[in-house]
């Protein structure tokens, strides 16, 4: 079943290189990074608070890089991605290094071996990772790079991932002249923001791959390669902006429940807080009705200024009566609305512990002030009692 990952609990790492010291510049590197950051910010892809995607901008070290990596795999609880632009080159025993601004060509110390990120990623307590690759083996930039007879996506495989990896040709553009992003990134964005026509109603990895290929070949560009591992192929990057429901056979059906046959955010994978109203805002999307339309639909029980309230809130509501009217008058089937309600639960139990947890600690500063002042009040009492 294709998924949103759960904002709170996915963590993405942005590296890029676009200068270099020994090798062709990629200034199209820097557009990507930023563009995507951005798309991976929007409600309608994964809705990343900033500190859950950090961007590398010409990283002066492996080491800066690998720690960067590090930090995402052990946060992240739902995904984690790390994400590439840049040249890609290979060492002399045949093995894929990512190439930084002081790298040189068969040096592989001068660059960031491919297995440390692999190892990164194995060790990370994310139940997904996903490795976009948009680069090649070797050197020339602008016009096109050299291409490799191995298999640029069997050289990175990491188990129980997703790998979608820009594989070079020669005389084929990988950061085609007078372009803003490179041939692989420019596609993936263009889909994010055009959607699939036909497509799934989530852009799933795997229909995003196989419609990338089909697009860039017909563009004579690189064809892109992908490895799955495990359920990696259903997880979504984000909503397909073209997607168009299914007319129902039923038309008396579909007018008396516009929202019959939706494909419904599943609560089973959220593990936040944020994840809990990323996908309650989902759901109204998914719904396809107006903050007023819920209003109107629920017959005054839930005005359109409470819709926008609960869809904005930072903590979770302590009662779940307006959440479940919410949820009811989109449409969500009854049989879901219980899983949401304990998912709600769940939740809530989790952050009364958290701040039961932490309340103590907080107290005594304040307990502390607290006896300060009646001791100073007591010496002032007793000063003006001597001196009567």
């Amino acid at each position: 079943m294709s998924a949103l990952p759960d904002p709170g609990a996915t963590r993405a790492v942005l590296i890029g290189t676009s200068r270099y010291d020994h090798l062709e510049p990629l200034p199209a590197v820097s557009n990507n990074l930023a563009a995507l950051a951005a798309a991976m910010a929007e409600p309608s892809c994964w809705g990343l608070p900033p500190d859950h995607c950090v961007t590398l901008s010409n990283p002066t070290t492996a080491e800066m890089t690998m720690a960067a990596v590090r930090s995402a795999a052990e946060q992240a609880r739902d995904t984690v991605l790390v994400y590439f632009a840049g040249h890609g080159l290979v060492d002399p025993e045949n093995d894929l290094y990512l190439a930084m601004p002081q790298s040189r060509s068969q040096q592989v110390e001068t660059g960031l071996p491919y297995r440390w990120l692999r190892q990164a990623l194995l060790t990370s307590r994310a139940e997904r990772c996903v490795v976009l690759l948009d680069c090649c083996y070797s050197g020339r930039a602008l016009g096109s790079m050299a291409g490799d007879p191995a298999d640029l996506a069997d050289q990175a495989s990491v188990e129980g991932t997703f790998l979608l990896a820009a594989a070079a040709e020669t005389r084929t553009a990988l950061a085609p002249p007078g372009e803003p992003f490179t041939a692989f990134t420019g596609e993936l964005l263009d889909i994010l923001r055009r959607g699939i026509p036909h497509g799934p109603e989530l852009l799933e990895f795997g229909a995003l791959y196989r419609h990338m290929r089909i697009n860039l070949a017909a563009k004579g560009r690189p064809a892109p390669q992908a490895r799955d591992r495990n359920t990696g192929a259903q997880l979504a990057l984000g909503r397909n902006s073209a997607y168009l429901p299914a007319a129902g056979s039923a038309p008396t059906t579909a007018r008396d429940n516009p929202t019959a046959g939706r494909s419904w955010p599943s609560p089973s994978g959220i593990r936040t807080v944020e994840g809990f109203f990323k996908a309650l805002s989902d759901v109204r999307v998914t719904s396809g009705l107006t903050h007023q339309m819920v209003s109107l639909r629920s017959g005054g029980r839930v005005s359109a200024g409470t819709v926008s309230r609960l869809l904005n809130r930072g903590n979770l509501p302590k009662t779940w009566q307006t959440t479940g009217a919410y949820l009811s008058v989109c449409g969500v089937p009854e049989t879901q609305v219980a899983e949401w309600q304990a998912v709600w639960m769940r939740l809530l139990a989790e952050t009364t512990v958290e701040a039961a947890a932490v309340r103590p600690s907080n107290s005594r500063p304040s307990q502390k002030r607290s006896s300060t002042l009646l001791e100073r009040w007591a010496g002032r009492a007793s000063r003006r009692n001597g001196r009567s």
